[in-house]
């Protein structure tokens, strides 16, 4: 065997080790909602439960937890939890196909309203940022009708990205507000 070739296999061997030491202790698991029966509460996979001490510890106090920078990103995602949060909840209805918590990208698949038969939509949610903020989340909308038979694209209606957009915002709003309301 070359001397190049075992060079190769070590470095080869080396960037696998390095690699899989990246992943250990990252969260795999996105944060899904569900709705209990028989309830208009929305519960997430990830939602930090109450103790009977309350949710401020004494660790938090005298620690120093900053709450604030801890509210913005939430327990084991990379973006603003409230505006993941909010974009799940506006899309509920839809199918999707792919949700990264961590790069912040809900992909959807197609989804066709059976008020309007022959017309379907797909969605493509980009969160930006860590904090909430009003230019942190970014929709896409694609389009398409089907005539005879065969899906064409189609125009989507220029503020029909700019209406998801405002309403996911307004539900992560709301839901930072609850936060504040049961943390208080």
């Amino acid at each position: 065997m070359k001397i190049a070739d075992i060079r190769f296999a070590l470095c080869a061997l080396a960037l696998v080790f390095s690699l899989s030491a990246c992943t250990d202790g990252i969260k795999t698991e996105a944060s899904y909602p569900t709705r209990p029966k028989g309830t208009d509460q929305i519960l997430y996979s990830d939602q930090k439960q109450g103790t009977i001490w309350g949710d401020d510890t004494l660790g938090a106090h005298l620690f120093g937890r900053d709450k604030d920078k801890d509210d913005a990103g939430g327990a084991g995602i990379g973006v603003n939890s409230f505006l993941w949060r909010a974009s799940l909840d506006t899309i509920a209805f839809m199918p999707v196909a792919s949700a990264d918590p961590f790069g912040g990208v809900i992909l959807t698949d197609w989804y066709e309203n059976p008020d309007t038969p022959g017309e379907r939509f797909k969605l493509s949610i980009y969160i930006l940022d860590r904090q909430l903020r009003s230019d942190g989340v970014r929709v896409s909308v694609f389009k398409q009708v089907q005539e005879r038979g065969q899906w064409h694209d189609a125009k989507v209606p220029a503020d029909m990205a700019t209406n998801l957009e405002n309403t996911i915002l307004t539900r992560a709003r709301e839901l930072r507000v609850a936060q504040l309301g049961t943390a208080g």
